[in-house]
């Protein structure tokens, strides 16, 4: 899989990039975060009948956390 493996690797220098790692961690990416974040989230639990909701809102919790500034 070598297109793979170039694509896999591209993506790992563009997020190591330093003008990157500030913008994930911008307000204006928190707040893009929060919203995609609660609206997926929301999905999920709504399609799973609210039977995995704390499993949900742990997940969304731990992918808040690594986004944006708060």
């Amino acid at each position: 899989m070598a297109g793979f493996d170039d694509i896999s690797k591209k993506a790992q220098q563009f997020l190591g990039n330093d003008k990157v790692k500030d913008a994930l961690k911008s307000e204006k990416a928190e707040n893009v975060s929060d919203d995609l974040l609660d609206k997926v989230a929301g999905a999920v639990d709504k399609a799973t009948g609210g039977k995995y909701h704390d499993q949900i809102e742990n997940a969304k919790d731990q992918a808040d956390k690594k986004i944006g500034n708060e």
